[in-house]
């Protein structure tokens, strides 16, 4: 980076810093460090909820995922306005009835502690695993552009985040996600607009699209049915994005306490659910418009040299192995095909036609096939082959104008410290409510700040060290969190759906239910991965969720009632 963008990120970065301390004024108890004293609007809830989700991981890796796969992974998101009225309605009036800190109190008050404690712990367990992915995606950053180690550059952010996070609780992260948002939606939008810009003359927004579509990246709305056949491993399709979507946004902004938490600190019941509902609103072509720039991104491309591979850290240690000699002569071929390409879309921008974007196909599948080999060499070459989450910040940093990279990788930063620190709130939030709290109940409010902001550091500790072990994977991170936020969110949710609608289930049978379903997601995760069965992941939310349910009511039949009988 040049020095302009170094001010501007550093400009970025104090801002929110310091506008974050500036509104961290809270009361030094429970109620202040974790909801804000029970104070905010709805547009801040909004906001907050929208921060805590947009993670690094989607800036980064979204825009990446639509230039492999296409727009259709937005259809992941179409069960979220529907989730949204059925929280408002169920959840949001149950929570606010009991005033609680925690998603988890209100199971206790409707089961026992020890389903409370296990609905709790598997928050704990993926919430603090998915954080930690959160927390590698701005290290990767920093590892590819300055080529630094990426162990001690999570070291580095982590540090960082630990301090950001200690030092304002809810409050001060919910203001600043405000600000980070607006902040963020500015630089995309001048992103996507420099990029048509950049693109040749006699080619504008209209063609780019064109072009992206006719290559197959607006799949917005696919079936899931191959030769009449549905295809339960489809990952992101209609049904699976409003069914199994409906669940898993059901369960995420329901039950997971880094949403929970988000709309607790509302003023009101009235704020609480407009936030909701208007992020269910805002959220879908809110994803649209990042994924969009990724398809932006893949048409600038075919007018530009596509790289061999997206990531030059593995580009370089490759050029300098034993397979150096494949890797030239798969360049050479890749440079052939991009002169091709490149004659073929100078006559479309002079004169555009369907019979140039026909020719176009067979040339974009040479370059993919080109683009494996190399994916195999690295493979090979002991390396990571996939370069999904490196196309965008590749992008970026070859092709922006100074100043605006700088600011791209600030929004990267913000969007992770806010989202990780509402996470590590969260997570300190459950521990110190749902577990410490139960061993040590007589404790002073500024006891139970302290203990708080302990919590906060261990779990800080704890991410950072996910981070450093998932460092050596090469999925999409965006795909990695979402499938990891499935193993556990079906059973969760089912838990909280026997508590809201089956009224005459007692504890110990939803509790048996959910260990038991727990397990069977588990298995069918791992049957999936060794290609014994074909399931889309956002599938196990619903079938985690409406398991729970089942076996809980047929438990309690079957063995609960009865007791109840004999003892009679």
């Amino acid at each position: 980076m040049r020095s302009l963008d170094w001010v501007i990120l550093i400009a970025t970065l104090l801002l929110i810093i310091l506008y974050g301390w500036y509104k961290s004024k809270t009361s030094k108890n429970l109620e202040g460090y974790f909801l804000s004293d029970r104070s905010m609007p709805w547009y801040i809830i909004l906001l907050s909820i929208m921060g805590t989700q947009a993670s690094a991981v989607t800036f980064l890796a979204a825009p990446g995922q639509a230039y492999t796969d296409g727009m259709r992974f937005v259809q992941y998101y179409f069960g979220l306005p529907l989730a949204a009225i059925v929280i408002c309605v169920s959840f949001v009036p149950a929570f606010s009835k009991l005033r609680v800190f925690t998603a988890y109190e209100y199971l206790e008050n409707r089961f026992d502690g020890k389903t409370r404690v296990f609905a709790s712990v598997l928050f704990l367990l993926q919430r603090g695993l998915s954080t930690g992915i959160s927390i590698f995606a701005p290290s990767l950053i920093l590892s590819v552009l300055f080529e630094w180690n990426i162990y001690i550059t999570n070291l580095l952010i982590g540090g960082v985040l630990i301090v950001y996070t200690l030092s304002g609780g809810a409050k001060a992260v919910a203001y600043t996600q405000q600000l980070q948002f607006f902040i963020i939606t500015g630089a995309l939008v001048l992103t996507g607009y420099l990029i048509i810009q950049k693109m040749p003359e006699g080619i504008g927004l209209t063609q780019a699209l064109e072009v992206g579509g006719r290559l197959g990246k607006f799949n917005v709305i696919t079936s899931g049915f191959n030769d009449g056949k549905f295809n339960w491993g489809d990952r992101y399709n209609i049904l699976s994005g409003i069914i199994g979507g409906f669940f898993l946004a059901l369960s995420y902004f329901g039950t997971d306490q880094s949403q929970v938490g988000r709309y607790l600190t509302a003023k009101n019941i009235r704020q609480s659910r407009m936030g909701l509902l208007m992020n269910g609103i805002v959220k879908v072509p809110m994803q649209f418009g990042i994924l969009l720039l990724g398809v932006l991104v893949f048409a600038f491309y075919q007018f530009h040299q596509v790289p061999a591979f997206f990531n030059e850290y593995e580009l370089s240690r490759l050029e300098n192995s034993r397979h150096a000699e494949t890797l030239q002569q798969l360049q050479q071929r890749l440079e052939a095909v991009n002169a091709q390409k490149s004659v073929l879309l100078s006559d479309y921008a002079q004169n555009a036609s369907d019979d140039k974007l026909n020719a176009l196909k067979p040339l974009q599948d040479s370059i993919h096939i080109i683009r494996s080999e190399v994916k195999s060499l690295i493979k090979d070459n002991g390396g990571s082959d996939n370069d999904t989450n490196y196309i965008f910040l590749r992008f970026v940093v070859d092709y922006m104008p100074q100043g605006l990279v700088g600011l791209i990788i600030a929004i990267i930063f913000l969007a992770s410290w806010g989202s990780i620190a509402a996470a590590i709130n969260s997570l300190a939030s459950s521990t110190v409510i749902d577990i410490h709290k139960k061993c040590r109940k007589n404790m002073s409010d500024r006891e139970d700040y302290n203990h708080s902001r302990l919590y906060t550091l261990a779990w800080s500790l704890f991410c950072v060290g996910v981070a450093m072990f998932v460092s050596s994977w090469s999925s999409s991170l965006i795909e990695v969190v979402n499938i990891l936020g499935s193993l556990f969110y079906g059973t969760i949710l089912g838990v909280f759906l026997v508590a809201f609608y089956a009224k005459k289930v007692g504890g110990n049978a939803v509790f048996i239910a959910a260990v038991v379903t727990e397990l069977v997601i588990i298995l069918l995760f791992v049957l999936n991965e060794y290609g014994k069965i074909s399931l889309g992941f956002l599938w196990l939310n619903m079938i985690g969720a409406l398991m729970v349910y089942v076996l809980s009511v047929m438990i309690q039949v079957l063995f609960f009632n009865q007791k109840k009988q004999l003892v009679s």
